[in-house]
């Protein structure tokens, strides 16, 4: 039999076999297969050209379990912004008077000036790092402010820390009814009450915000005997 006539006869068996592209059941009138080319037989050099056709009710395109999929997402999603949430809420930074340390006192014809070391509790209760901006501190004697003083390089405060601080004041009393009473060798005590306003600017989570205390504490202006006491 003619070789050529036993492929055109394959051919055609062929065509039978696979239907026309865009064909169902063979009889439409659309273009042959861009890809086999109506022959049901894909060349080897386009195997990479193959384009796979999966039925609509294929398991493959109806995942299992996709609902617990979902609501072990939102579970994550939603643990991860209470953490977020637990670890960056703003807390209280708390500033504490603990003690006076000491009080040096010198005597001028004009006043009497005295040194004092008050110490300090600074307490971070958050879990990040807290700067401190500025601390200002001022002496009040007789509804008169007799010193005052600003720090801007104190350290920063470490997450869920207490840190304490010295502060150094330097007071200068000019009024003459002070200055006799610190003078005098009449008076046996020479108490007085020193009323301490301290206000300290602090920065953490982007931004600023300001403490402020006062306190109020005694000292011996006649002598170096203040002896060192807590701040009730």
């Amino acid at each position: 039999m003619d070789p050529e006539l036993i492929g055109k006869t394959e051919k055609v068996k062929t065509l039978k076999q696979f239907p026309p592209y865009g064909s169902i059941n063979g009889n439409s009138s659309g273009d042959t297969c861009p890809t086999c080319r109506g022959t049901g037989r894909i060349p080897r050099d386009h195997e990479d050209q193959l384009v796979a056709v999966i039925p609509c009710n294929d398991v493959r395109l109806q995942p299992r379990r996709t609902k617990l999929y979902v609501c072990i997402s939102m579970f994550v999603c939603i643990f991860i912004c209470c953490l977020i949430l637990f670890f960056l809420f703003p807390r209280s930074v708390t500033l504490t008077p603990v003690s006076v340390q000491s009080v040096m006192v010198y005597f001028t014809p004009d006043a009497v000036e005295m040194d004092v070391i008050n110490l300090i509790n600074i307490t971070n209760k958050n879990y990040v790092p807290v700067q401190i901006v500025d601390f200002t501190m001022q002496g009040i004697v007789a509804d008169t402010v007799v010193g005052k003083i600003k720090i801007s390089n104190m350290t920063a405060i470490q997450p869920r820390s207490q840190k304490s601080n010295t502060i150094p004041i330097d007071l200068h009393l000019f009024d003459k009814g002070l200055n006799f009473y610190c003078k005098s060798t009449t008076f046996k005590i020479h108490t007085l009450f020193l009323q301490l306003q301290m206000t300290m600017n602090i920065s953490y989570l982007s931004h600023t915000e300001q403490l402020s205390l006062e306190t109020f504490e005694y000292i011996d202006c006649g002598t170096n005997s203040t002896i060192p006491h807590p701040v009730r």
